[in-house]
């Protein structure tokens, strides 16, 4: 299906929803900051802000300005645009927006933005904001899709993966410039220094294998989420795309093709 559709965000789940569509037919353009604060940066293509260029299993993003994204679509890559308001919609008139950005509350997508307007996670409202939402919850309504009313409220604790929820997370022990003291994919022992923030460490909670860690020299805030520790310690997890980002991105697919169906049909 060559029809053509922004993805707002470039992080590891909005990554697995455009890999999806990519490999399904689909034309895709992605949106991000000027300075992406992205934790699984080895599986999400707003690593090419800073890179230019980001392969996630084979299919190649690439870092575009303005025009440059359509030629960039046509060549078979996914584009990542800096445009964190989204300006691209208006000049591009895709056929679908897909507001993966996970902020918890709506940025500023509109159900009119496109004919078909799909919204990932809580904050935003199927039927009023978009057409849709894709539950992104983990558990048993992961990647369900809601054509009315909202996805499951945002318990402000991270979901349970090997056992552990917010321990497996690292945040930033005060504001200041991060400075990573290791890599993604290193196994780490609990009490082992991963990071440097003004020069206070950030050592692991838990062991396991260090699946996410921010780009290094990004200046950060306190408490801000700067690293993630896989306990299950598999280090190809850390290189390929999560089951949580394909059931999400499962959960667009069929969005966007319940909404085509129904064009067909009318």
């Amino acid at each position: 299906m060559n029809r053509l559709i922004v993805v707002k965000g470039a992080g590891d789940i909005a990554t697995g929803i455009a890999y999806r569509l990519c490999r399904c037919g689909f034309r895709v353009v992605t949106t991000e900051l000027s300075q992406p604060t992205v934790i699984r940066r080895t599986v999400a293509f707003a690593e090419a802000i800073y890179t230019g260029k980001m392969v996630v299993e084979e299919v190649t993003a690439v870092k575009a300005v303005g025009e440059e994204a359509l030629s960039v679509v046509a060549s078979g890559k996914i584009p990542v645009v800096v445009d964190p308001a989204g300006a691209v919609i208006k000049d591009i008139k895709p056929w679908a927006v897909v507001d993966a950005i996970l902020a918890k509350r709506n940025t500023g997508t509109q159900i009119f933005d496109a004919p078909v307007v799909v919204g990932v996670g809580p904050g935003l409202r199927a039927g009023v904001d978009v057409h849709a939402v894709v539950e992104s919850a983990r558990g048993h309504y992961l990647g369900r899709v809601i054509h009315t009313g909202q996805a499951i409220p945002d318990t402000g604790f991270p979901g349970e993966v090997g056992g552990h929820t917010k321990e497996r997370i690292l945040r930033a022990p005060c504001s200041g410039v991060f400075r990573a003291e290791s890599e993604i994919g290193a196994v780490i022992k609990a009490g082992e220094v991963v990071a440097m923030v003004n020069q206070q460490p950030v050592a692991a909670t838990i062991s396991g294998v260090l699946r996410g860690l921010l780009h290094d020299g990004l200046t950060v805030e306190h408490g801000m989420k700067i690293g993630d520790i896989d306990p299950r310690c598999q280090p190809d997890h850390c290189f390929t795309i999560s089951d949580k980002a394909r059931a999400i991105g499962g959960g667009v697919l069929e969005a966007l093709l319940f909404h085509a169906a129904r064009e067909y049909k009318n």
